[in-house]
Order: C-alpha cells, then sequence, then structure tokens
C-alpha cells in the first residue's frame, strides 16, 4: 500500500515513526508543513520538516520533542553574551543543519531540493516533501498586533490571546515538485494527529492542495488530535476557537470537510461518532495518545488495518 501523509511536527513524528516500523518506507510520503519556517541568526530554519527528519532517522530528542538528542547549546549560551537572542533554542549540532540549508537555498537550490540532500545524508528511507518551495508563513494575529508562528509559540509561549490566524503568501504559492502527484496516485491519504490550524492549515493553504484531495481516489483518514475537548500538546484548542471551530473531534471533522473519509478519534470521545458521522467521516474509535514506541506503533497498525 502506497501511503501520503501530511504532517506537522511533534504529533505527526511520534505517529510517524509507529508508522514507518509497521510499512515499508519506500512506500511512504510525507508532505510536511513550512508555515513554521522562520529565520534566526540570518539562517533558515525549517522546524517540523526539521523534526520528522530527525524522529525517523533515529536522531531526536525524544524528551523535548525537537532538537537532536544529547545536543549542547555553547554557541547559544555565547550568543547570549554578546546581547543576541536566545529565544530560540538551537543546538550546537542542529546549527549545521540550518548553516547546510541557508547555504544552499542562497544558491539556488529549491527547498524541496535540500529537504531531499539532508534526509539522503542523514539516512531518512521515507520521501520527505516541503508543502511548498514558496515562502508561507502562518501569523497569529493577537490585541497586539500581528507576530510570526515562532515568536508566538516559542518567544510568548502561546500566552498571547488569539484574535486571528493567516498564511500569508499562501495565495501565491504553489506546491513543491511531486506534491499534487502525490495525493493524486497513492492508495490513502494519512491526516496526521497535527494542530489542524498552524500544522495542517498552511498545507491546505496552497493552491492546488485541498482539490486534489478532494480529487483523489484515495481513502483519506486523518487522526483528530484532540482528546476530551483539548489538545494532546500545543496550542490547538485556542487557536481552533478563535477559527470559531469546537474544540473537539467534530471541530477537527469539520475543519477537513468534505473530503475526509474516516477519523480516528480517542475513546473519550465516543459519544461524538454520530456527530462526526453527519459530517460525512466515519469515526473510527481506539486508544490515540502515543506515550511510547509501543502505543505509536499499536495506533499505526490499527490505521493500517482500517485503511485495508
Amino acid at each position: 500500500m502506497r501511503v501520503t501523509a501530511l504532517a506537522g511536527g511533534t504529533g505527526a513524528a511520534k505517529f510517524l515513526r509507529g508508522l514507518t516500523s509497521c510499512m515499508n518506507p519506500r512506500d511512504l510520503t510525507v508532505i510536511g508543513n513550512t508555515g513554521d519556517d522562520t529565520e534566526i541568526w540570518g539562517l533558515h530554519v525549517s522546524p517540523d520538516l526539521d523534526t520528522l527528519t530527525y524522529a525517523l532517522t533515529g536522531r531526536l530528542d525524544v524528551a523535548r520533542g525537537w532538537g537532536l538528542a544529547d545536543d549542547t547549546f555553547r554557541a547559544l549560551a555565547a550568543m547570549g553574551v554578546l546581547g543576541g537572542e536566545t529565544w530560540f533554542r538551537l543546538g550546537d549540532r542542529d546549527l549545521a543543519t540550518h548553516i547546510y540549508r541557508s547555504r544552499a537555498l542562497r544558491a539556488g537550490v529549491s527547498l524541496t531540493g535540500v529537504t531531499n540532500a539532508i534526509g539522503q545524508a542523514l539516512g531518512l528511507r521515507i520521501r520527505l516533501l516541503p508543502m511548498s518551495d514558496d515562502g508561507v508563513k502562518t501569523r497569529i494575529q493577537t490585541p497586539d498586533g500581528w507576530m510570526s508562528f515562532q515568536n508566538y509559540f516559542v518567544r510568548e509561549k502561546a500566552r498571547a490571546r488569539t484574535i486571528g490566524i493567516e498564511y500569508a503568501g499562501a495565495e501565491k504559492a504553489v506546491p513543491a515538485p511531486g506534491v499534487l502527484d502525490a495525493i493524486r496516485t497513492t492508495n490513502a491519504v494519512i491526516v496526521c494527529p497535527s494542530n489542524p490550524i498552524t500544522s495542517i492549515g498552511p498545507i491546505l493553504s496552497v493552491p492546488g492542495i485541498r482539490a486534489a484531495l478532494m480529487e483523489t481516489n484515495a481513502i483519506v483518514l486523518a487522526i483528530s488530535p484532540i482528546v476530551g475537548s483539548a489538545a494532546v500538546s500545543g496550542p490547538a484548542g485556542e487557536l481552533m476557537s478563535a477559527c470559531g471551530l469546537p474544540v473537539s473531534p467534530v471541530g477537527v471533522a469539520r475543519t477537513y470537510t468534505p473530503w475526509l473519509d474516516l477519523l480516528v478519534i480517542d475513546r473519550r470521545d465516543i459519544k461524538q461518532t454520530h456527530a462526526v458521522l453527519e459530517l460525512g467521516a466515519e469515526p473510527v474509535v481506539t486508544d490515540t495518545v502515543m506515550t511510547d514506541h509501543a502505543s505509536e506503533t499499536a495506533l499505526a497498525r490499527l490505521v493500517l488495518e482500517t485503511l485495508a
């Protein structure tokens, strides 16, 4: 079975670790969110693409959910002594990835090309594509004005009240090479348990991707990142509320209507199955919270069995 996944960072990385242990990684294409991309110290940082690459090559710092395991932060400390910004924590070995990417982009290599080069160098066995080679920036509107997603999420720790979200530049962006074909020609599309607004939303904002999801003959399955009326992690709940969506699997289903076929929800949300059905998606009830590799694998196996 060929599978294409739409993915953000942490939650997607957990699920995809399980998925690659249950299927041939060569049959998996992942379309990663780049709406979180930012510039730190003059370097192009792609947090979600890097988290996925590190996770699927056994390099991720699992406890933190980002960065490289056993990394050090001497450069960060030195930057602080010089008065530079240190709120975005870049590890010493992690810096090599961002330096390599930035140099390649300045030399004219596309983000798709450099993502593939980094993956090959690190032994990534899946096909990882950015959603677009063009810049799409997720921006959060607060009472004090607009801010980039990383400023909102990392620097301000998602404490600012959200009154609006936009994907700046999306209207002029085009899907990265291979993205539309990956959706149209696969057997199944899986929307990972990622933030529907700031992880999957930017992917869907790129013109042509929603249409491809509508047109594909593949089964489209999503995994709800909301359990018991709250996000498993991160600010998805507040961001969904800011968009007028209920913080529930129903809100997730409404976000992905009308191209969603199946929605995997947690047992704690079993009472919402009827409302999900009314939105045109068939609910699949199981344990969705992933606390270790065994639970990651169990969820992935259930998803593959359901798709089969």
